[in-house]
């Protein structure tokens, strides 16, 4: 009789970095200090950082602080990816005790800053290109040139074959630590950059304090010895093709969800948006971009595996593209959506099921009638559960969900009622509807 051992292969977790304890159940705000208020300054934040904790928000992305190049500038005031000096702040934005200030602010309200940190390139009159000439890449006539394939201007692209130029930046990076206590970075364009370049620079961050890093990338690579979260473009893609051109549910199910859970390890942490500067400037606002599927998007990407981010201005309904290269105010109004964002980050704070990468649950499809229209799925964690179901079509439907697995007494995260579920749930959705109900044990 052949006999078969019940010990199964475990093996090593392909992660290799700690993502620090405290984005265990962390949401993200990416904050644009120009058009943050009327001043656009660093004191202006500071003002705004208790309504900012109300929302629940836990780390603060700062888009870069940096001067900005005045040589062949982007309209009035330039763009804050054209970096003039690495160890200085904005003089736009106040001064080295205002920024310090800022962060001190940040951490007195419980919350975490990270820098946006521009490596892929340097104004044409930063001070490495007197100093440093040889560390930028050179055209086919021998001249400067900018970011290869994109019509980038106001930028020049470095050389990172150059041992000094990555001691250069790997200095830079842990200055701003050691001297202000920031506590990450978002990684402008992160995958231009030699990956071993990034994996050298996060060893040595952490070893100055546990940090977090973004990635503006996809690539799974980035999360092995790099960076603690990557963005999610291709869901923003698959959302917005659902909910413009009407695409069936399984685009979201077969080429997005399928492929996040199988290929993404579970402590990669993917962030999830509806809007960024990016989107914001160039690609439209949530409302053109989403319209009637605006509020189901977002309640599943706050609530699926992955970190949310917010991009300033969302949660007062910002119905507009900001100017990029001039000063444009965000209009401060109150929202129904930060409410929404309020009830659903309180939420992911108390339920560890929508904890985040390894400290949460896993995605699990909830089975249902409506496969073409409606998602529904399952996370579930240390006795923590939240079930999840968004109509997402425009058709009015009657849809019955296979909740055997799931029976219990669950609240209705919006209605504060208690619901028993059986084996079978029948719920009626109105078209870009969606229901969230929860089992959130009393610590």
């Amino acid at each position: 009789m052949e006999h078969h051992s019940d010990k199964r292969y475990q093996p090593k977790s392909y992660v290799e970095i700690s993502t620090p304890e405290w984005v265990k159940n962390a949401t993200l705000y990416e904050l644009n200090i120009r058009q943050f208020s009327e001043e656009g300054s660093f004191k202006a934040v500071e003002q705004q950082l208790p309504r900012l904790k109300k929302l629940g928000i836990d780390i603060i992305w700062l888009m870069p602080v940096h001067p900005i190049g005045e040589l062949h500038r982007k309209g009035s005031l330039g763009s804050y990816y054209s970096v003039k000096n690495y160890f200085e702040v904005n003089p736009e934005f106040g001064t080295e005790e205002d920024f310090r200030s800022l962060v001190k602010a940040i951490h007195d309200q419980g919350m975490y800053v990270i820098l946006d940190w521009v490596a892929n390139h340097t104004s044409w009159d930063n001070n490495l290109v007197t100093e440093h000439p040889e560390w930028y890449r050179r055209s086919r006539k021998d001249t400067f040139q900018s970011t290869r394939w994109r019509d980038y201007d106001d930028i020049i692209e470095l050389d990172y074959s150059y041992p000094e130029l990555r001691h250069y930046m790997t200095d830079a990076l842990k200055y701003w630590i050691m001297e202000f206590d920031i506590d990450g970075y978002r990684c402008d364009i992160a995958s231009f950059v030699p990956l071993d370049f990034w994996e050298n620079v996060r060893a040595e961050l952490d070893s100055i304090k546990p940090i977090f890093m973004l990635a503006e990338g996809e690539d799974r690579d980035l999360h092995r010895r790099a960076f603690d979260a990557t963005y999610n473009w291709t869901l923003w893609n698959i959302l917005h093709q659902i909910a413009v051109n009407h695409y069936s549910v399984k685009t979201l199910t077969e080429a997005y969800l399928a492929e996040h859970v199988s290929v993404f390890p579970k402590e990669a942490l993917r962030m999830n948006f509806i809007d960024n500067h990016d989107k914001n400037s160039w690609e439209g606002t949530p409302y053109s971009n989403f319209g009637d599927a605006l509020r189901a998007a977002t309640v599943f990407t706050f609530m699926m595996d992955g970190i949310p981010l917010v991009y300033n201005g969302q949660e007062a309904g910002l119905d507009r593209s900001l100017e990029f290269f001039e000063k444009d105010p965000i209009e401060w109004k109150t929202h129904d959506n930060a409410k929404l964002y309020a009830t659903l980050f309180d939420l992911k704070h108390r339920n560890q099921a929508l904890w985040n990468g390894g400290f949460g649950g896993e995605i699990v499809r909830i089975m249902n009638d409506k496969m073409n229209q409606i998602i529904s799925f399952v996370r579930e964690k240390n006795g923590h559960k939240v079930l999840v179901f968004i109509n997402l079509s425009k058709d009015h439907l009657i849809a019955q969900f296979d909740t055997s697995f799931d029976k219990g007494l669950y609240c209705n995260l919006f209605s504060a009622a208690e619901l028993k579920v059986d084996d079978t749930l029948i719920i009626e959705m109105a078209p870009w509807d969606y229901a969230v109900l929860h089992h959130t044990p009393k610590d």
